[in-house]
C-alpha cells in the first residue's frame, strides 16, 4: 500500500490549491480515506474524510465551504481542493486510509481513525 501526495506549495491568503494523492496497492473506492494536516508544534488534525460505501464526505468545521474532498476511481487518486486559503491552513498535509470510524464532534472537530499515510505535502499560506 502506498500513498503519494503532491500539489502543495506557497500561496497568498485567499488563494487556492489542489492536493492530489496517488494510491497504489489498493483501490481508493474500497476504503474510507481522507486528509489530515500537522503544523509545527501542533497536534495532527483531521481535515476531511470520505466514506467507502456511499462516498459521504466529512469536514473539519473550519474548512467547510472552502475545502472539497473527492476521488477519481479511474485514476485511483484522492483530491483535496482548497479555496480561500488562510494562514492558519499552513501545515503539512497527508492523505491516509481510514481503518475505523469517521465522526464529528460537538466542537466541530473531525475524527477519522487513520491507518497508513503518505509522506505529506507542504502547504504554506502567506498573509
Amino acid at each position: 500500500l502506498q500513498l503519494v501526495e503532491s500539489g502543495g506549495g506557497l500561496v497568498q491568503e485567499g488563494g487556492s490549491l489542489r492536493l492530489s494523492c496517488a494510491a497504489s496497492g489498493f483501490s481508493v473506492d474500497d476504503y474510507a480515506i481522507g486528509w489530515f494536516r500537522q503544523a509545527p508544534g501542533k497536534e495532527r488534525e483531521a481535515v476531511s474524510c470520505i466514506s467507502a460505501n456511499d462516498g459521504t464526505t466529512y469536514y473539519l468545521d473550519s474548512v467547510k465551504g472552502r475545502f472539497t474532498i473527492s476521488r477519481d476511481n479511474a485514476k485511483n487518486t484522492l483530491y483535496l481542493n482548497m479555496n480561500d486559503l488562510a494562514p492558519e491552513d499552513t501545515a503539512v498535509y497527508y492523505c491516509a486510509t481510514v481503518m475505523g470510524s469517521i465522526r464529528t464532534t460537538w466542537t466541530g472537530a473531525l475524527e477519522c481513525d487513520f491507518g497508513s499515510w503518505g509522506q505529506g505535502t507542504q502547504v504554506t499560506v502567506s498573509s
